[in-house]
This record gives C-alpha cells, sequence and structure tokens, in this order.
C-alpha cells in the first residue's frame, strides 16, 4: 500500500531532474509543418482552465463545425457536459459528434486530432464515451493516452500512481473525496490498476502501457517517440508527468511518433490541450482585462457540492456585503414546490442586483442521492434545471455571472445563458476560465466566470469576487 501523505516537495526531489532542453521550439516546427486542428470534447466546461483565444461550442453541427476547421484558430472546444449525462447518453452524444466531426473534416480536407477532456481527478464515462468517440471516428488508433496531469490544480502522475495535492502533501487519488463521487467513484490510484477497475477487468492492469518520468527525464523525446512507436496496438498508455517541461517533452516525442504515422486518441485533462495545440502561456487575466461595466453586482451561483466548493462559499458568505440566497434542493424536488421556490429565489436576486450588490445563488448544502448512480444523476439534473429557470426568469443584467461548478457551470451557459459559442479569454485564477459570451446570448458580450468545483484554496471564490468589485465606482 501506497502511504497515505506524501509530501510535495520530497516526491520531487527524489524524481530524476527535469529534461534540460526547451521541447517548445521543436513542438511549434512540427505544428507547423503538420498543422492539424485540436479538436477538444470537453465533458465539461472547465477544460478551458488552460486556453486563451479560442472559441467554445455548445452545438456542433456539421455546419458549425466546418467553420470551426477552415479558422485559423489552433484548437477547439465542443462542450458536451457529458460528465452529467447518463452513460448511455454520453455514449450517443461521442457518437454523433464524432460523425459530424469525420464529414466536416473531409469536406473542408482539414487534419484533426481529438482530445477526450475529462477531471484531473479521474470523474468521467471513461472507458464508454471515449469507446464510443473512437468507433464513430471510424480511425485506426494505435493507442488511447491516459494523461490526467494537471499542473494548476496540483495533479500529479508519478510511477504511474496519480495523486492530488492538498498543501504540501500529495494524497493518492483514490483516497480523496473525488474517488468517493456517487457517479464515478472508484479505488485505484495506480492508473493501470484504475483502467483495470473502470474496464471491470476487461482490460486487465499488466497490458496498460507506460511512459515513465525515466523514459521522459533521462531518455527525453526520443525515448518518448520509442516507447510510442512499440505499442501493442489498440493498448492503453499511461503517460507520467510531474511538471509542465514533462509534458512538452512527452508532446515532441508524441508529435514525432505522429509524424510516422502512428494515430492516437488522447483521454487527458486540460494541462495537455495548449502544449499539444502549441498555445503559449499568458499571465493570468487583470479584472481590468475583463471589460467589465463600472457598476452593478455580480451573479455568483454556487451549485458543486465537493467539500472544497462548500467552505468556499462559506469564506464568501462571510464577505461584507454579499447577498446570500439559498435555494432548497428539497423544493426543487417536489413537483408542487418547485415553481414556488424559482419564484421566491429569482425575486430575492433581482432586488440584490436593483442595489448593486452582488449576491450568492446557492443550493442548501446537505447532498441528497438518489438509491444508484443513475437516479443520483437525475436529482442533479433537477437541481441544476431549477438554477436554469432562475437565471433565464432575471430580468437586471448582472455585472458579471460565476458559475462554480462543471455541471453548472454549463447548464447555466448553454440553457441560461444561451449560449452556442464563447471566446475563452483567459483565466483570472490558476486553473478558473473567464468566457466572453456571444451575441446570440440573453447577455452579449457578457463575463462568465467558470470556476471549476475542485479548484482553488479556501478563499479562491472569495479573492476572484472581491478582485472584481475593486475595480467598481463603489466597494460597496
Amino acid at each position: 500500500m501506497h502511504p497515505t501523505r506524501l509530501l510535495l516537495a520530497d516526491m520531487l526531489h527524489r524524481l530524476p531532474p527535469a529534461w534540460a532542453d526547451d521541447p517548445r521550439p521543436a513542438i511549434r516546427t512540427a505544428r507547423r509543418e503538420r498543422p492539424e486542428k485540436v479538436v477538444v470534447l470537453d465533458d465539461d466546461p472547465t477544460g478551458t482552465q488552460t486556453v486563451y483565444g479560442i472559441p467554445v461550442l455548445t452545438e456542433w453541427s456539421v455546419e458549425a463545425l466546418r467553420a470551426e476547421l477552415t479558422n485559423d484558430l489552433p484548437a477547439c472546444f465542443l462542450l458536451t457536459n457529458s460528465r452529467s449525462l447518463s452513460l448511455a447518453e454520453a455514449q450517443a452524444l461521442n457518437t454523433t459528434i464524432g460523425h459530424n466531426l469525420r464529414e466536416a473534416a473531409r469536406d473542408v480536407s482539414r487534419r484533426l486530432v481529438v482530445v477526450s477532456r475529462s477531471d484531473s481527478t479521474l470523474r468521467g464515462h471513461f472507458p464508454g464515451e471515449v469507446e464510443a468517440l473512437a468507433v464513430a471516428l471510424a480511425q485506426d488508433f494505435d493507442a488511447w493516452l491516459l494523461i490526467p496531469f494537471f499542473q494548476e490544480g496540483g495533479r500529479y502522475t508519478i510511477d504511474d500512481v496519480h495523486y492530488v495535492a492538498e498543501g504540501e502533501w500529495l494524497v493518492p487519488a483514490a483516497e480523496t473525496e473525488f474517488a468517493r463521487d456517487a457517479v464515478f467513484g472508484y479505488q485505484a490510484s495506480d492508473l493501470r490498476q484504475w483502467v483495470a477497475e473502470k474496464t471491470g477487468g476487461r482490460i486487465p492492469a499488466q497490458t496498460v502501457a507506460s511512459v515513465s518520468l525515466e523514459d521522459i527525464r533521462r531518455g527525453g523525446p526520443e525515448q518518448v517517440t520509442t516507447r510510442l512507436m512499440a505499442l501493442t496496438p489498440g493498448c492503453v498508455c499511461v503517460v507520467n508527468a510531474a511538471s509542465q517541461r514533462d509534458l512538452e517533452v512527452f508532446v515532441q516525442g508524441l508529435l514525432a511518433a505522429e509524424g510516422r504515422g502512428r494515430r492516437f486518441l488522447y483521454r487527458t485533462a486540460a494541462s495537455f490541450v495548449p502544449i499539444r495545440a502549441d498555445i503559449a502561456p499568458r499571465p493570468l487575466l487583470s479584472p481590468s482585462e475583463l471589460a467589465m461595466p463600472a457598476s452593478g453586482g455580480g451573479l455568483i451561483i454556487v451549485g458543486s457540492h465537493v467539500p472544497r466548493s462548500s467552505s468556499q462559499l462559506a469564506a464568501l458568505q462571510s464577505q461584507p456585503g454579499v447577498v446570500s440566497v439559498e435555494v432548497q434542493v428539497q423544493a426543487l424536488l417536489a413537483e408542487a414546490q418547485y415553481d414556488a421556490e424559482v419564484a421566491r429565489v429569482t425575486q430575492a436576486i433581482e432586488q440584490a442586483l436593483h442595489r448593486d450588490a452582488d449576491v450568492v445563488l446557492f443550493t442548501s448544502r446537505a447532498l441528497v442521492t438518489g438509491a444508484d448512480a443513475a437516479s443520483t444523476l437525475a436529482i442533479g439534473q433537477r437541481v441544476s434545471a431549477g438554477l436554469v429557470a432562475v437565471v433565464r426568469a432575471l430580468t437586471t443584467r448582472p455585472r458579471y455571472v460565476l458559475a462554480k461548478g462543471g455541471i453548472t457551470s454549463s447548464d447555466i451557459a448553454t440553457q441560461g445563458l444561451g449560449v452556442k459559442r464563447a471566446l475563452v479569454l483567459g483565466q483570472i485564477l490558476p486553473g478558473v476560465p473567464v468566457w466572453q459570451l456571444g451575441p446570440e446570448t440573453r447577455h452579449p458580450g457578457l463575463g462568465y466566470i467558470v470556476f471549476p468545483g475542485n479548484v482553488g484554496g479556501p478563499q479562491a471564490l472569495a479573492e476572484v469576487v472581491l478582485g472584481l468589485r475593486s475595480q467598481t465606482g463603489s466597494a460597496h
């Protein structure tokens, strides 16, 4: 058994030194020689947390995909929100997108690579939706690459074990709150065993390949290429990484293998996308870069129930001038009380926004679960529909909208605000993206902050809200 808590500094110190040469020039050259569009299917909106200047689409007609494949941008995101769906629904959605992508790419003769972006804490429909996507794309993939490393969120993969940083400690992923997820829970932190667990033993742990940190840090890109070229056709391969440089070295080796004809389907967290698409890092956004109006109140919506979200909510509520509006989950679940609860909450938010106050709408914190994963998902969908109904009923335009939690932020964007295509401006905190809403939405040009449930320390939510408030004409 792995010890439960390991000092992050000790673990990193024990690793071989990072590869010395900067891989980015070689990545840029390879991308110029083979300018493939990186298409990211994002199972909730938080995958945009590492990019900027890139569109995110909530519809994927062949026509919409053709338009994206013909522009010069290196990547695009398709917001599937499949983590909120049942497995069957997620598979059907991935099948549709795979077919449409294939048709659109053929129409415009554009090469593309596909990323199935999912959670860095291993929650999501694996392997089901990846299998559906692979079949629909009708390519012979040499391997699936499993890359959950996510530096901004403190997720590391070392010796095939996936860890979540909690302060200065590393905790094996299966021993964190995320592994107890009612729908996507798991017991293995070793990713080879995790693949076996998730496939019900159909893919045994010993058949899962891996690119180690020894390969990356001692052998460099050439060793990575050698490892990838030697993979058994159709296998799953774990990629270890403990720094951005590790991932860059891996991508340089990956591009060389792809240049020699290999084809891979990627199941990754968010850190992989900007490196594979050659999107250079940029600093965090300052509040002044968000082009928000000088007055008005922000609307903060907290649906996520992970303990991290609840502690961030409590810290925000303790700030002066923040109006709290609690929506009662039990009332949303009771047919007879639903409409009255939506009306009550909407009126309370309108009153706060009229006073230019920042208002936080949050679901009652007692987590309501069903008898099984499917009924738990259905409860989540009903609650999310209630939050959407509130946003749709509001007549006052907020200064900005911040949504906390992946499913919440997706439903608010697509159903509450009517987003079809938004532009990712960048990040306001590490791992927290900001979108600018398009002309088709209820509030064109609105700044929309997508705050993942599993990102940030206890004060992170309060820091963002207070930072944005400092840009107004008053301090409330």
